[in-house]
């Protein structure tokens, strides 16, 4: 079990009336910064590729095996901490296809066999460490036709080669580990760069000839091309006034938040790390606002007692739970440490897969209206692996979403090809994806999912591999400070989740309309 330390706590927010201005705490802005994220510079993206298809091959044919091809550039610029936009580098456009038509000569032949030579320029937004915004060039490398009988040698010579890196290569996900950056897969890419310049110096004709060594070649080297994209340059801001008046639903402001398992082999909740940032994250919000109450959970499970080594043991409480399992103590009086696991376990397994809610009431002032009621309601749930139904029912109800677990490289329950416009409610939403490379997986799709795009829609999320531990004190502070009633900036928003932070960019918020001299939002009692 891991225990965090106890911490002082931070100061409990009073809800005093009184005018809600900009944090005195937003990160100073100048021209050259960019709030949408403190760790990223948004930059473009251009690389050359080369496919070798039969004579008559369609277009389709042609983009399917450039996509193939451009696809594996994502473990080569991801280990260079560059994050492409569009999910898996599908952005093949057919318009780039530069056409020859060549003989692919044998060595010693002199015939071949015919065959069209397709360069290609792949094109795609990225985002980049701030180290690296003015940077123009990176040297790549991409996997060509010839890796299909090579995976082993390309596992061992340009991935970690541990038990994951071959795992995933079995399971058709090469790609994702591949780092050409190694020193012995530079070696292996110089050895067949020999090869190919001396079998291509031995054509007949090299202008209508190309060496077979040259189709079958298992690398190929590249270069990315950087320039500069559009960032923002001011600080920008949720749509608080949209937030506090509930975007979904009138006087409720529902935050869904979702954990999944974090361990690789399934195992009970009690030793799941995921649901340790679970209660993390709750403790950091009930800490700053104590006045959260238990409402319901779903299914209905009684945990106000349980009991351990046969002894019952009542009065218990949400915050005890979050006391054993964040701080390690806070035990029944009289418990025997024997007792502790026991007991921990026992609640544990009745929170998994349920829902828990949780709501605090309050009122709040939007401009110049009268002070409404407002109810603040954070719908959580443990324990989602591969199941879309705890997702479905966040993103559709949820005007705040948070999910924390596994990206399953974008082909699990958050795929957005599980969604329609249909999956999620009508007002402005906020996600954050707090997963691994979920910029690449889901950054561009919601956008086109949610009506109205980015004037309804905030999207977080991480450019490159995002550690778990601290994650869910990361997302607490975020979430407690965005309802706190200062209304902080995006850039003050994501400094509070700095410890976690893996090129996590704001996407959406520059056409965002609220401002607090305009609309000024203040909290009543």
């Amino acid at each position: 079990m891991r225990v965090r330390p106890a911490v002082a706590c931070l100061l409990s927010l009073a809800l005093a009336a009184c005018a809600v201005e900009p944090s005195d705490g937003d990160p100073a802005v100048n021209d050259d910064v960019d709030l949408t994220s403190l760790t990223a510079r948004q930059r473009t993206l251009a690389f050359e590729g080369v496919v070798y298809v039969e004579p008559g091959s369609s277009n389709d044919a042609i983009v399917e095996a450039a996509r193939k091809q451009a696809r594996s550039a994502f473990g080569a610029l991801l280990h260079q901490e560059v994050a492409v936009q569009t999910r898996e580098l599908q952005n093949v456009d057919a318009k780039s296809f530069k056409k020859r038509n060549v003989t692919v000569v044998e060595p010693g032949a002199a015939d071949g066999a015919p065959m069209i030579e397709v360069k290609y320029t792949y094109r795609d937004n990225a985002v980049v460490p701030v180290k690296m915004a003015t940077k123009t060039a990176l040297n790549i490398a991409l996997l060509s036709a010839g890796a299909e009988d090579k995976t082993a040698e390309i596992v061992a010579a340009c991935t970690k080669n541990d038990k994951e890196a071959r795992e995933d290569a079995e399971a058709g996900l090469l790609w994702y580990n591949f780092d050409p950056s190694r020193a012995t897969c530079k070696k292996a890419l110089e050895a067949e760069a020999r090869q190919i310049e001396q079998d291509t110096s031995a054509l007949a004709d090299p202008k209508t000839q190309v060496a077979r060594s040259r189709v079958d070649r298992v690398y190929l080297p590249s270069t990315a091309q950087l320039a500069s994209a559009a960032n923002a340059t001011d600080a920008t801001y949720p749509e608080y006034d949209r937030l506090f008046a509930g975007p979904s639903q009138p006087g409720v402001l529902t935050i869904s938040i979702v954990n999944g398992r974090l361990a690789h082999e399934r195992v009970e909740a009690r030793k799941d790390s995921g649901y340790y940032e679970w209660l993390a994250a709750l403790d950091v919000i009930f800490t700053e606002h104590p006045d959260f109450a238990l409402t319901k959970i779903e299914p209905h499970e009684e945990i106000t007692y349980a009991y351990a080594e046969n002894k019952k043991y009542d009065g218990l409480s949400f915050a005890d739970f979050i006391q054993w399992t964040v701080y390690g103590r806070g035990w029944p009086k009289g418990m025997p440490a024997s007792s502790r696991d026991n007991i921990a376990k026992t609640i544990a397994d009745k929170l998994d897969n349920h829902w828990v809610t949780f709501e605090k009431k309050t009122k709040v002032q939007i401009g110049n209206k009268a002070p409404q009621d407002l109810t603040i309601r954070i719908e959580t749930f443990f324990g989602v692996d591969d199941d879309t139904a705890p997702h479905r029912r966040a993103l559709k109800h949820g005007d705040v979403v948070v999910y924390n677990g596994h990206s399953y490289i974008g082909e699990g329950p958050l795929d957005p090809a599980n969604y329609t416009k249909d999956s999620f409610s009508k007002g402005y939403q906020m996600f954050w994806f707090d997963s691994c490379v979920s910029y690449n997986y889901y950054e561009k799709d919601f956008f086109l999912l949610k009506e109205g795009g980015s004037k309804n829609l905030d999207l977080i999320t991480n450019g490159l591999e995002a550690p778990e531990w601290m994650s869910g004190e990361a997302e607490g502070k975020f979430i407690a400070k965005l309802i706190g009633g200062t209304n902080p900036s995006y850039g003050a928003l994501l400094q509070l989740a700095k410890a976690t932070d893996a090129l996590r960019v704001v996407d959406g918020e520059i056409d965002n309309k609220w401002s607090a001299a305009k609309t000024p939002i203040k909290f009543v009692r």
